[in-house]
C-alpha cells in the first residue's frame, strides 16, 4: 500500500474513533497537531514525514488519561493499526516509541525525545496545549473531569514523578502553573519555539485578567 493511502486510511480511522469527543482530545485536536507537525517538519531538514504524520495522527488514540492511567494502551493500539496496514516493522517501532514518550510527565520530570521526528510531534502536541486553544482545552478537560475552575486555597504542585502528575486532581487554573506555562521552555525546534512565545504571552495575559476579575479589580 502506498504511503499516502495509509495516511488517508489513518485519517479516516482516527476521525471515526475520536469524532465528537468532548474533553479537548477529539479529532480536531489531532487535526491541529498534524498540521502543526507538518509546518514544523517543513522547516527541519531530514525529517521522515511518513513517521511524523503517522505519529501525529495516532498519538492520542489510546491516551492513558482515558484508560485508567495505563500508558501501554496507546502504543498497542498504534501497533495493531499499523500492522493491519502492512507498515514495515522499523517504522512501526519508531511511531510507537514517539507515542510512548510524547506525554508531559510533570514539572520535575523529563520527557526527552530521541529522534527528530519525535521532537517535531512533541512540539506540535505541546503547541496545541497552549495559547487560546490551550486555554479552551484546559477548561474543557477540567469540566469533563468535574474539577473546580479555581480554588485559591489549593496551591499548584510541581510534580516530581509521572505517577504524581497523573493522579493530580487540582483545579483547572492550577494546570496552567503545573504544565502549560512550562511548555514554552520545553520546545525543541526553532519554529515551535517562536510559535510558543506568542501563545505563552496570551496565556499570561489571560491569567492576569482572570485573577483580577476574581478579586473584583477589573
Amino acid at each position: 500500500m502506498q504511503k499516502q493511502d495509509i495516511i488517508a486510511k489513518t485519517i479516516t480511522y482516527v476521525k471515526e474513533l475520536l469524532q465528537g469527543e468532548g474533553s479537548g482530545h477529539d479529532w480536531w485536536h489531532i487535526y491541529r497537531v498534524w498540521k502543526n507537525a507538518l509546518h514544523i517538519a517543513s522547516k527541519e531538514e531530514g525529517a521522515n514525514l511518513f513517521i511524523v504524520e503517522l505519529a501525529a495522527l495516532l498519538h492520542d488514540i489510546g491516551d492513558h488519561k482515558f484508560h485508567n492511567g495505563d500508558e501501554s494502551v496507546g502504543p498497542r493500539m498504534v501497533r495493531a493499526w499499523l500492522e493491519k496496514q502492512g507498515v514495515e516493522e522499523s517504522i512501526i517501532q519508531q511511531v510507537c516509541l514517539i507515542v510512548s514518550d510524547l506525554s508531559f510527565k510533570g514539572a520535575g520530570t523529563s520527557s526527552a525525545m530521541e529522534t527528530l521526528e519525535g521532537r517535531i510531534v512533541q512540539d506540535a502536541d505541546r503547541l496545541d496545549a497552549i495559547g487560546a486553544i490551550g486555554i479552551a482545552r484546559a477548561f474543557a478537560y477540567g469540566g469533563h473531569k468535574g474539577r473546580e475552575l479555581y480554588n485559591p486555597e489549593v496551591s499548584p504542585e510541581q510534580h516530581d514523578s509521572f505517577e504524581a502528575y497523573k493522579s493530580s486532581a487540582g483545579p483547572t487554573i492550577n494546570h496552567f502553573h503545573e504544565k502549560l506555562l512550562l511548555l514554552k521552555e520545553r520546545m525543541h525546534t526553532p519554529s515551535a519555539i517562536a510559535m510558543a512565545e506568542t501563545r505563552h504571552l496570551y496565556m499570561e495575559a489571560f491569567l492576569n485578567q482572570f485573577y483580577a476579575e476574581w478579586e473584583g479589580i477589573r
